[in-house]
């Protein structure tokens, strides 16, 4: 991998080859693919990142599968991974927001290039830089997970001070993350989780837990002013039951449901997850304030990514977020 800075004629002019997974068809994990391949050029608005870890999150494998194509129309080959973190090292003829050596955060979209490479391009909307108190695997399990929570629940469930809510998964890299800003907010928190992780959720702010393979959720805890759902399935119907009238119950695409919010008058909306740099920028500066911490499940080299696919498709991850390592690490 190359690590000194690039200069721009070496972008236009020489072909600079680097490691990446990619994929040509859907299908399970054994599509993903290592490879060598012509590294991308800055556009002129654009920097080069050189990607020091990456993040592998549950709907690389749905988008991978084919269960996604619907709403993430792919072009093949395409490289998966939705956000990560590293280093820029070259610049396009207009890029005054960046210098090189800056350390950046950075999120790409389901449907082009993503994070599982050696380098990637990014404009400036699409970037933040990293919080000096996390390494890059922190940084690179920040941004997604950090902006599904804060688009949860303070843009879509308007989440005030001294609100009872229940987070669900709360052991995953999006429930922990909503976990520590309703904490932070003075909120109430109850969370779901296995029994092997309730100490763990609790670290991370939770006043009560309820260990699904002990406990029903639905019987033990009853008046809640939101649930956020990250599950969706059977936990629906059940959140509902545990709403008080007109609470508000906010979903993520998990497993499907049938919405019978209405039924038991709870306000059901959908959490519309976007990359506006207002909202990565937001999530940022509670990491970089010590508020909010980035979980890491796992680190695995680029190369394994398959494994990485394995686990999450099998439901073996908690705990945050599985990184792929691709470079020196600081």
């Amino acid at each position: 991998m190359l690590v000194r800075p690039f200069s721009r004629a070496d972008t236009n002019d020489i072909v600079i080859r680097m490691k990446a997974i990619q994929y040509s068809r859907y299908g399970g994990p054994d599509v993903l693919q290592y490879v060598d391949k012509e590294t991308p050029k800055p556009s002129p608005d654009e920097a080069l990142i050189s990607v020091r870890c990456a993040s592998v999150i549950p709907g690389d494998w749905k988008v991978r599968s084919g269960a996604l194509q619907e709403m993430f129309p792919l072009s093949f080959p395409t490289i998966p991974g939705r956000d990560g973190a590293g280093v820029v090292v070259a610049k396009g003829a207009s890029c005054e927001w960046a210098e090189i050596g800056d350390a950046l955060c950075f999120v790409t979209e389901h449907t082009e290039p993503g994070s599982n490479a050696e380098f990637v391009t990014r404009p400036r909307d699409m970037t933040v830089p990293k919080p000096a108190n996390i390494d890059f695997a922190e940084a690179a399990a920040m941004l997604h997970a950090g902006v599904c929570a804060w688009i949860g629940l303070l843009e879509t469930a308007d989440l005030k001070s001294g609100e009872n809510v229940l987070i669900h998964a709360g052991a995953g890299a999006i429930g922990g993350m909503a976990v520590q800003i309703a904490r932070h907010l003075g909120c109430h928190v109850t969370t779901t989780c296995s029994s092997r992780n309730a100490d763990y959720v609790r670290g991370l702010g939770a006043d009560n837990v309820v260990a699904y393979d002990q406990t029903d959720f639905a019987q033990d805890s009853q008046e809640q002013d939101i649930v956020f759902d990250l599950i969706g399935g059977d936990a629906h119907e059940k959140s509902c039951r545990v709403l008080r009238k007109g609470g508000r119950l906010v979903w993520l695409i998990a497993k499907p449901f049938e919405d019978v919010s209405a039924k038991y008058g709870i306000d059901s909306r959908q959490a519309l997850i976007h990359d506006r740099r207002d909202t990565l920028e937001k999530v940022a500066a509670l990491v970089s304030d010590g508020i909010l911490i980035p979980q890491v499940s796992h680190r695995l080299p680029l190369s394994e990514a398959v494994e990485a696919h394995r686990l999450l498709e099998r439901g073996h991850n908690s705990r945050g977020r599985i990184i792929l390592d691709l470079g020196e690490q600081n």
